[in-house]
């Protein structure tokens, strides 16, 4: 049996959505809605079908007509110019645009705690959680629904051995910041107590 998920109702409590907007606009105003400030680049990878000089003709007409702000001198993007981006968050979003091009852009959105996104890929949902050093623990509180899989982000791969892991698949993930407009993302199989095996994706 496939997995059953619905899409929740969109409805934005600090921006009105002009019922003119484009298409890529309201997603746009939909994601900083759900997941709070983004950096500009995440934002254009979002947009994946568009060539990246339309997605900033998009940003920038939405920021005209004030319905987004610059944050840090324009690294991030939000509703307002004071959201404060959620670094976890951040990190989720990097490594749900490894798999954007199979994603339709409403079939991603935020998931229960301690999961940060859920997204549907073909049949399938994932769940992305991003753990930090001493928060090994949260994993038993993942409880999967039939057909769920799970991607774990670590702040080093050496962690899953310490992780007491759910009763569904799961893979590893790490994100690299090491300087540029977007970090790396290293994914490793495994699963299992007794160590993980990078792969490619």
């Amino acid at each position: 049996m496939s997995i059953q998920k619905t899409y929740p109702h969109f409805s934005v409590k600090s921006k009105k959505v002009n019922p003119i907007l484009l298409q890529d606009e309201q997603y746009v105003i939909r994601w900083l809605t759900q997941y709070g400030a983004l950096t500009k680049t995440q934002v254009i990878r979002m947009l994946h079908d568009k060539p990246p000089n339309t997605a900033e003709k998009i940003i920038n007409n939405l920021k005209r007509q004030l319905l987004i702000s610059e944050i840090s001198g324009g690294y991030y993007l939000g509703l307002d110019s004071m959201v404060q981006p959620d670094q976890r968050m951040i990190s989720a979003v990097w490594v749900l645009l490894r798999f954007i091009t199979q994603v339709e852009p409403m079939a991603h959105y935020p998931a229960s705690y301690p999961s940060q996104i859920f997204f549907l890929k073909g049949d399938v949902g994932y769940e992305i959680v991003v753990l930090y050093d001493g928060e090994q623990h949260l994993t038993r509180l993942l409880q999967p629904d039939e057909d769920l899989k799970y991607i774990i982000v670590l702040p080093h791969i050496q962690i899953s051995k310490e992780l007491k892991l759910p009763k569904a698949p799961c893979l590893f993930a790490t994100v690299d910041y090491a300087g540029g407009d977007e970090p790396g993302v290293t994914f490793y199989s495994g699963g299992e107590q007794n160590g993980t095996e990078e792969i490619g994706l």
